[in-house]
């Protein structure tokens, strides 16, 4: 009965399940362990914030550059502040008593005695960066050669929240944390890191070191436990169909073997040939008489043009006289027809 799959077409059907249900498989097992890594990182990650706030801060140079084990580290870094370079980030948010609060980071540039600056965020204010009495609580930063600590961050990019990358703010506010972003604004060059003030003045408030980028149970790890079940669903439907293209193949050929045809379509016009077909025999018209077809005279029985004569109630014609000699037989009498 299954010998059908030993067939061409289904050597196909057969290569493909053997293919696809491992690969499937396999595909949900590699999302699944991403899925952990996030998990695993984002654990990590906590416990090393944790032991930041009370580890002693690093040269910033030993931390360089920022990965996921040295973001949120204790970074330290002398220099002084350019005051012509204070920069305001609008549009950002700060978890509070009364829940997030709209505000903006207040940023000012370190000159380090390397010659490149670092941006660094002296903490948040609410409010709008563009309402001049808003901005009028932002303290000048100290003068002179400071050291500064604070937990390390890497640049921002246009997937980090709060960030305003289409541009368009006006002068003496900044979108983006980055060193691309400060590269058209100041004179010299920019670290590709920033760090954030643990302890900033008042009436600022600290701003906490975010989680680096792929290591928090953010969007992209919940997307890779829905691949997840998505790959293994995949391997499921793949063994149903096959199981369900062999049980009706299964059917249709013990059907035929039982000599029970599949029905034919509702809608589909039977030519005639067709049902004559399948009519039994004892109902079936005799085929016509080729010779009466082409000659309908000489099919006519002497019987069947008597009854047609008696119906109409014309006379017979007369015999000629020919007629009633060759008629007559071998004794010569004449045969007279009579009405």
């Amino acid at each position: 009965m299954y010998r059908f799959l030993l067939t061409p077409r289904w050597w196909g059907i057969n290569v493909f399940a053997v293919l696809a249900i491992p690969f499937c498989i396999f595909m949900g097992s590699w999302q699944l362990s991403r899925f952990d890594a996030r998990v695993a990182t984002h654990q990590q990650q906590e416990n090393r914030s944790a032991q930041a706030k009370t580890a002693a801060a690093r040269p910033l140079d030993s931390l360089l550059p920022v990965n996921q084990v040295t973001s949120g580290r204790q970074a330290s870094a002398r220099g002084q502040y350019d005051d012509a370079h204070q920069l305001l980030v609008p549009g950002r948010t700060l978890k509070g008593r009364n829940g997030d609060q709209q505000g903006f980071y207040v940023l000012t540039l370190l000159r380090t005695d390397t010659g490149k600056a670092l941006p660094v965020v002296r903490g948040w204010l609410p409010g709008d960066a563009s309402v001049p009495a808003d901005t009028a609580k932002v303290p000048a930063p100290p003068k002179g050669e400071v050291t500064v600590t604070g937990a390390l961050q890497a640049s921002e990019n246009q997937g980090t929240d709060g960030v305003q990358a289409g541009g368009g703010l006006p002068q003496g506010q900044l979108g983006m944390i980055s060193a691309a972003s400060l590269v058209n604004i100041v004179p010299y060059g920019v670290y590709d890191a920033w760090i954030t003030l643990t302890d900033p003045p008042a009436p600022l408030h600290a701003v906490p070191p975010a989680a680096a980028e792929g290591s928090g149970l953010d969007m992209k790890a919940f997307q890779n436990l829905g691949y997840t079940g998505e790959w293994f669903v995949f391997a499921g439907f793949v063994v149903f169909m096959w199981f369900r293209l062999v049980r009706r193949e299964a059917e249709a050929a013990r059907d035929a073997a039982l000599g029970i045809l599949p029905e034919e379509p509702a809608g589909t016009a039977a030519t005639p040939e067709a049902a004559s077909d399948r009519k039994p025999a004892s109902d079936r018209k005799p085929a016509p008489n080729r010779e009466a077809v082409s000659h309908p005279a000489a099919a006519v029985t002497p019987g069947a043009a008597a009854n047609s004569e008696a119906a109409t109630g014309a006379a017979p014609a007369p015999a000629s006289d020919a007629e009633a000699d060759g008629g007559g037989g071998g004794d010569g009498k004449k045969t007279v027809a009579r009405a």
